[in-house]
């Protein structure tokens, strides 16, 4: 008896040490499926304790108790892929790899309630990402106040290409170390906004052809969960109903393409019937949203006039022919193309933003 009393004494004094010092264990991993944990975007749920992120801008967030957090995420694909984490409002960029599965958010923290969000910095073409599980002590409800969506479809503006020049300068490393969907134009209007989002964005691809190929282009990709011609996984209209759709085609359709094979001067009525035809699927898709369709913030003067015209004629026929009074139009009043490859920068998707926000909310009344 004398022996017990000593060890338990032992073992108690020890575990006081240990507290003392700081070093608690750590918390439990707790699984993606956990009621409490919200997503937006999108996100394979096939297998709901690893669902697979795989659009740009694609994000989950949560609230939790505690003083460490690290989140386990295995990366799918044969390159790196950028997550944006803001933690209490705090933000960072972490790269997952291949070989890493484990990234520590935060330690040392307030043990008191904790908001965290993770996003999808770099597009699908890029890899998706695996979230396994998170290790943040007790998650808990998040009680998000606002309610309002908007999808924003694009393609390497939207998607956030060669905007962030934190770490890596043009030029340098992959052509997707400068990938920042968190920073670009569309997330930073929903939050100024109160409002969701979600990014359906390629680079490259436009409404009738493509930068480097004629196609198929953005609509014949849009309703694949995946963003691909070949996936088998079609994007369900009801799991994300927009109040409001940005669609931001054409910088693409009237570049003058990478130089691969003989291209033709963009087709007008080709652009302009399929543009139609890709607004009237939205309409089918979301009847109550409001649609606004937005000229190129990254073309030259010229090219966007046209674009312009016939986004004006899209309109005046979805008003006139189609009956349909919920279409806008939204004309950028700048060049916006001081990041790399000719995209805007981290600023310009700020000023880009600014511009959209009032129109926002004067069609949308907000």
């Amino acid at each position: 008896m004398e022996t017990y009393i000593k060890t338990k004494l032992i073992i108690i004094s020890f575990m006081a040490i240990l507290n003392f010092l700081g070093c608690k264990a750590q918390p439990e991993i707790s699984s993606p499926d956990n009621k409490n944990i919200q997503y937006t975007g999108r996100i394979d749920f096939v297998n709901p304790k690893k669902p697979r992120v795989i659009g740009a801008g694609a994000y989950f967030e949560l609230k939790f108790k505690g003083t460490y957090c690290s989140v386990l995420l295995e990366n799918q694909g044969p390159q790196y892929n950028y997550i944006a984490v803001v933690m209490d409002g705090v933000y960072q960029r972490i790269k997952v790899t291949n070989d890493k599965t484990k990234y520590e958010i935060a330690k040392d923290l307030k043990d008191t309630e904790h908001t965290l969000l993770l996003c999808k910095a770099t597009e699908a073409m890029i890899g998706y990402v695996d979230f396994a599980g998170i290790q943040c002590g007790e998650i808990i409800p998040l009680n998000k106040i606002y309610t309002r969506k908007i999808e924003f479809i694009g393609n390497s503006i939207t998607s956030g290409t060669g905007l962030d020049l934190s770490e890596i300068p043009c030029d340098k490393g992959v052509w997707h170390d400068q990938h920042n969907a968190y920073l670009a134009y569309g997330p930073v209007t929903a939050r100024a906004l109160n409002a969701n989002w979600l990014l359906s964005s390629v680079s490259g691809m436009g409404m009738s052809r493509n930068w480097n190929n004629e196609g198929p282009a953005f609509p014949q990709v849009y309703d694949h969960l995946y963003l691909e011609v070949n996936s088998k996984v079609e994007w369900n209209a009801n799991t994300y109903i927009p109040d409001l759709v940005s669609i931001c085609l054409g910088t693409n359709d009237f570049s003058d393409g990478d130089g691969s094979y003989d291209r033709k001067q963009l087709d007008s009525a080709k652009f302009v019937s399929t543009y139609i035809g890709f607004v009237k699927h939205i309409r089918e898709r979301y009847p109550k949203a409001q649609i606004c369709l937005l000229t190129s913030p990254a073309i030259d003067q010229k090219n966007n006039v046209k674009l312009s015209a016939y986004l004006s004629a899209i309109m005046k026929y979805m008003q006139d022919v189609e009956q349909d009074n919920h279409i806008h139009k939204f004309a950028y009043a700048h060049n916006y193309s001081g990041g790399c490859g000719g995209h805007p920068n981290k600023e310009e998707h700020q000023k880009m933003s600014e511009e959209l926000v009032p129109f926002f909310k004067k069609i949308m009344n907000w």
